[in-house]
């Protein structure tokens, strides 16, 4: 069995942690597989948005599978050798290319809350449970990670997550800003798949560019990437999909983009 399956329909993939008898728990070879098929996927010219879920509805993924830490986390050394693992895998997905959407059923927690904060955006059903219990464990998350729940949810939100290390409700996860959408659950694959359907509607190229702007502000203010970004806004006005949309809008017809 395939711990991580990936599928595609249209121009949409869907990443899937096929581990449901274990929650979807996280395993070493997995973070592994995850960087892989997100690096392939983003170079896939025929994927235009990607989706991040668990096997069924119970948990989007329970976290790192702990059973393993005697052995890949057991001292300084594999410790850090598993970080260097794990943070391939937020790194993969946070620079994907192409949208990415955290699809949330169930318990969404440590190591898979931390993917899910890698993505774009975050659509949770109904029920769905979120927490880090890094504090229970002994464990302090990287930097990089606890940026991303700071970008999201603000310092002191993200001090309360880390400091008492309890459980989200849903509604408090949309409240505080982790979650972009609430759903109840007969409803959130479709609406997922429907708003993924109209982003790849869209230009590509739009869309990598406000990716990459929206990045480089969190990052230094876009101060480091300026002169890349400034490139990105001159070559859309090159490009064929920028000529076909104005194209189709002045001939009152939905545009045709083909990423170039």
């Amino acid at each position: 069995m395939d711990l991580i399956c990936v599928e595609q329909k249209d121009a949409i993939a869907t990443v899937v942690f096929n581990r449901p008898d274990m929650r979807n728990a996280i395993s070493l070879a997995m973070w592994q597989e995850i960087a892989r098929v997100t690096e392939a996927v983003g170079k896939d010219p025929g994927v235009r948005a990607v989706v991040y879920r668990g096997a069924g509805v119970e948990a989007f993924a329970s976290g790192a599978d702990i059973s393993e830490f005697k052995a890949v986390r057991k001292d300084t050394a594999t410790a850090q050798a598993y970080g260097r693992e794990t943070e391939a895998a937020y790194l993969a997905i946070r620079q994907c290319p192409k949208p990415t959407v955290a699809m949330i059923y169930g318990f969404c927690m440590g190591g898979g809350m931390a993917l899910a904060m890698s993505c774009d955006l975050r659509f949770a059903a109904e029920g769905a449970r979120f927490g880090i219990p890094a504090g229970r464990l002994g464990i302090i998350y990287a930097a990089v990670s606890i940026r991303q729940l700071v970008d999201l949810v603000g310092p002191s939100y993200a001090k309360d997550i880390l400091f008492s290390a309890r459980t989200l409700e849903a509604q408090e996860a949309l409240a505080i800003g982790f979650i972009n959408r609430l759903l109840p659950a007969q409803e959130l694959e479709a609406y997922t798949y429907d708003y993924l359907k109209k982003v790849a509607e869209n230009a590509p190229l739009s869309v990598h560019g406000s990716k990459v702007i929206i990045e480089a502000i969190l990052e230094d203010g876009a101060v480091g990437q300026r002169e890349r970004i400034r490139q990105l806004t001159l070559e859309a006005f090159e490009n064929q999909d920028y000529k076909e949309g104005t194209r189709a809008f002045l001939e009152k017809r939905p545009p045709r983009f083909e990423g170039r």
